[in-house]
């Protein structure tokens, strides 16, 4: 009987021990965080449990949270605006404020922000996590928008998996190393602007309407096309359909900016030389701010 009992109390300890340990796993998961540049679905954030810290856009002195204007409705406001809206990172406070919520129950937290090129955020959520008691991770993507968006959701699977931090910075790495971003505008008015571009890249500064395609390479938009009319970008998509046909492709990501007639064109065009079905989004309030109407992009992520 006591032997019995002696099993018992074995069984109970093993069991707390199994449930301590469980808890501490739990506690110890990575979180993932990014800024509203990313071009994302919005059940996927939902199911992968990813937190998006807004940006913000002024336009005519009128403040907006990225997150709060639906979609076609920035392109309206712009296109009524006397003035080119001003993008505005998140204050470090906000970001301090984030990390703290959510590392609270022991979690490790790592943060993938858009380019430091394109924005002062990946420098705003490191001041961020230096404020905050959280154990926290800030990585540059290089990207913005989709290609972001490749790097973010990745992160979030292998987080999902309970795969430990450094497993899944080594994915995202990887990840980055085979993710090309092209561009497409209309004009660069824009981007000339708001200082994203500058006029030393190989185009005349008084050539603002002529058609333009540009690839993201080292924190830069390069421009590798240009011409006008609409046959400028019909060229260059047989192209990339063309590099495309002889490499292993695993994700495509079309982003536009006001009509998605093009941009559903190119889908119809590329979806033959990738098996996962090609997400066609449109891209939000701080890409338009840049880019202009009619712009587009397409994300492209080789396999390893």
């Amino acid at each position: 009987m006591i032997f019995l009992q002696f099993f018992d109390i074995i069984k109970v300890i093993n069991h707390y021990l199994i449930e301590k340990n469980r808890k501490i796993e739990d506690m110890t998961q990575v979180k993932i965080v990014t800024d509203s540049s990313v071009t994302i679905e919005p059940e996927l954030l939902k199911e992968l449990n990813i937190t998006v810290v807004p940006l913000s856009v002024m336009i005519d002195g009128i403040l907006y949270s990225d997150a709060d204007l639906k979609e076609g409705e920035f392109l309206h406001l712009m296109q009524e605006s006397k003035n080119l809206p001003k993008t505005s990172q998140p204050p470090v406070g906000v970001f301090a404020e984030v990390f703290e919520e959510l590392g609270k129950d022991g979690s490790q937290i790592l943060a993938i922000h858009m380019s430091h090129a394109l924005s002062g955020t990946v420098e705003a959520a490191r001041q961020g996590a230096s404020l905050s008691t959280a154990d926290v991770t800030v990585i540059d993507s290089s990207f913005t928008d989709q290609a972001m968006k490749f790097q973010v959701v990745e992160a979030a699977k292998l987080a999902k998996e309970g795969k430990d931090l450094e497993t899944i910075l080594a994915h995202v790495e990887d990840v980055k190393n085979h993710t090309e971003l092209y561009i497409g505008v209309s004009t660069l008015e824009n981007l000339v602007k708001g200082g994203r571009i500058g006029r030393v890249t190989g185009l005349l500064s008084s050539l603002l309407n002529i058609r333009v395609v540009m690839q993201m390479k080292n924190h830069e938009l390069q421009p590798i096309v240009k011409g006008r009319g609409a046959k400028t970008f019909k060229k260059w998509l047989d192209e990339l359909a063309e590099t495309l046909s002889h490499k292993s492709v695993a994700e495509i990501g079309i982003s536009y900016a006001g009509t998605n007639e093009w941009a559903n064109e190119m889908k119809n065009v590329l979806q033959t030389y990738v098996e996962k079905p090609i997400s066609v989004l449109e891209t939000g309030s701080i890409i338009q701010t840049h880019t202009g109407e009619n712009a587009w992009a397409i994300l492209v992520r080789y396999h390893s």
